[in-house]
């Protein structure tokens, strides 16, 4: 889940290895473009962190960052996330 804390939305991703949290990564990105709308992520092996917020609107949480979460959410809902 997404968590809001910090005028950032944030959300930790765990995968079985580091090429499925790469493929990840690489959807996000694609789906980020398209939205035009960029997340800070780190990644570690298999672990995908992302943090969301709108410089724009001065560095807050807004519709835009929500709408990305909605996009990440549904492409992690096709790999078989670890706890």
């Amino acid at each position: 889940m997404w968590q809001e804390e910090n005028n950032k939305l944030k959300r930790s991703f765990t995968f079985k290895d580091f090429k499925e949290a790469f493929a990840f990564m690489t959807e996000v990105a694609a789906t980020a473009e398209k939205l035009d709308h960029h997340p800070w992520w780190a990644n570690v092996y298999n672990k995908v962190d992302i943090e969301l917020y709108t410089h724009d609107a001065g560095n807050t949480v807004t519709i835009r960052d929500h709408k990305l979460a909605a996009a990440i959410d549904e492409i992690a809902a096709s790999y078989n996330l670890l706890a």
